[in-house]
């Protein structure tokens, strides 16, 4: 089922974002209870109406799809960065997500490209200017990977440094790897994790913080 949605409230993008997580969260949550879940179960899961979750996925498959790959991620994430051990670099707590997040299965891989399909060309779906259409996830792993430089970077150099790695990290890096550079899982992931760490070093010296204090 499928409708036109409204544009979204006019909130500020972070309060969007938390909405936006909210529902797939949600619908994660139900997945894993072995549940194939209606727009009733996730509207009461996520504690949202029907229309909210339209004003965000122009479909239910959409949902659905977003929330499988989010699923089948989220542990290995979520795993690297609890792994990481305290006094660990910048770089080197970049590269751990870096991995985690490129080294993907086939399987995987299709379904990012299905939800990349969905969300470039939604058609009259979706208004233009509603704001990102995915990557949100994206930007609270690359957030949390960050967090504890958080006071040590100057704020717009970490703003800019989130949005840089999210330019190198993720579906579209990958696809770019496979389908324009012609390389495997494994060379593609050594390329983000070199793009990563080149971003990493400009960021720590546009803050002037020396090599000598790149420790957390």
């Amino acid at each position: 089922m499928a409708v036109k949605p409204r544009r979204p409230p006019a909130e500020r993008p972070g309060q969007r974002r938390r909405t936006r997580k909210a529902i797939v969260d949600a619908t994660m949550a139900l997945l894993a209870r072995g549940m194939t879940p209606s727009l009733h179960d996730v509207a009461a899961e996520a504690d949202v109406s029907r229309r909210t979750i339209y004003l965000y996925f122009p479909t239910f498959d959409q949902l659905l799809l977003d929330a499988t790959v989010g699923a089948l991620r989220q542990a290995s994430v979520d795993r690297a960065l609890a792994d990481a051990p305290a006094g660990e670099s910048l770089e080197a707590r970049v590269e751990r997500l870096v991995r985690a997040m490129q080294h993907v299965t086939p399987d995987v891989e299709r379904l990012g490209r299905a939800l990349v399909r969905l969300t470039v060309d939604p058609g009259d779906a979706a208004p233009r200017d509603e704001g990102p259409r995915r990557g949100y996830r994206r930007l609270a792993w690359i957030e949390a990977a960050l967090e504890p430089w958080r006071g040590r970077l100057d704020p717009a150099v970490w703003q800019r440094l989130v949005q840089s790695l999210s330019m190198v990290i993720g579906w579209e890096a990958l696809i770019v790897q496979r389908d324009v550079c012609g390389l495997t899982i494994e060379q593609g992931e050594e390329l983000s994790v070199w793009a990563a760490r080149a971003l990493v070093r400009a960021a720590l010296e546009e803050s002037r913080i020396s090599p000598s204090r790149r420790g957390s």
